[in-house]
């Protein structure tokens, strides 16, 4: 059967089912070819962990995309065997998820644990806590946290796959001077986590207080957009649960999970005519979904 050395079927029949990214470091073969080896291979079969879940991308038509990626899905969370091997890829399916929950709470816990310590040690801790809402939202939220590394983006730093994003939602009366304390003080552990050997976690955040919430809410510009999509996948994190509720309360009012859902169908839609045209070998044709095979970066700009 492996008459060819270097197929993917081979190296699974000597290794068992293998990841995309084990695959491909075993074949050194170009990511889209290899994907497109393995899904047209009868005597193989996919299985894909986890989930898929919308992302607002501006270089996708309608804006709307699924992530993962086709690439980050078929490297990180989807797994390769044969045919009549089901038993032992499911098995490894089931550790490969256990993996991904892991690694999320890990990131969650990470992320709680560096809010309230910083919170905890700054003056005006009492007001904060009343008056702000710490919300947790990206990969994350969905369990589908990673550790590839990749580039930060400001500095090219590596770090440990998906980022900590944070959105601080402050009530509209917050002290300017202590939500400046507040800034810094996360700007300064932002920095310890991107440099720390012992951590190389990127942090993302941005502060604003409920009437620039209730201005997003016209989901009117990709910006507004995308900050809507963020606040409705957002969990609570830290501080005041009211504003948090507040937050989902005037999101239900102006049906952003609507519009959202809507977005997603659409993003369903396009990925399984992107998958079902690259599949083929018509270049031409493939070129117009290029751009869900390989996204420019998997993590959401947050406004």
């Amino acid at each position: 059967m492996c008459d060819k050395s270097n197929h993917p079927h081979c190296h699974i029949l000597a290794a068992g089912p293998l990841t995309g990214a084990e695959l491909l470091e075993k074949t050194g073969a170009e990511p889209l070819a290899l994907w497109r080896a393995c899904v047209n291979d009868s005597s193989l079969q996919t299985l894909i962990t986890g989930q898929r879940y919308m992302r607002l991308d501006r270089n996708v038509k309608g804006y709307a995309r699924l992530s993962p990626s086709i690439r980050r899905e078929f490297l990180t969370y989807t797994l390769i065997g044969l045919a009549d091997d089901t038993e032992r890829l499911q098995a490894r399916a089931q550790t490969l998820t256990e993996s991904i929950t892991a690694i999320s709470e890990a990131k969650r816990y990470l992320a709680h644990q560096t809010i309230s310590s910083l919170v905890e040690s700054l003056a005006g801790k009492e007001e904060i806590n009343e008056q702000t809402c710490f919300i947790l939202a990206g990969d994350i939220t969905y369990n589908m946290a990673h550790r590839v590394p990749r580039p930060e983006h400001s500095t090219g730093r590596l770090v440990r796959g998906s980022d900590l994003d944070l959105i601080i939602v402050t009530s509209n009366s917050f002290a300017t001077e202590l939500r400046t304390t507040l800034d810094d003080a996360i700007y300064q552990k932002k920095y310890m986590l991107l440099i720390n050997p012992s951590y190389k976690e990127e942090l993302d955040y941005i502060i604003k207080d409920l009437s620039v919430v209730e201005e997003q809410l016209a989901f009117d510009t990709f910006e507004h957009m995308v900050a809507c999509k963020i606040l409705d996948e957002g969990e609570f994190l830290y501080g005041s649960k009211e504003i948090f509720d507040t937050v989902k309360d005037m999101l239900k009012q102006k049906d952003i999970p609507g519009h959202l859902e809507l977005l997603r169908r659409q993003a369903i839609t396009f990925r399984s005519t992107a998958e079902s045209v690259l599949k083929q070998m018509d270049e031409e044709k493939g070129a117009t979904y290029l751009n869900l095979f390989y996204t420019s970066e998997e993590g959401d700009e947050i406004y």
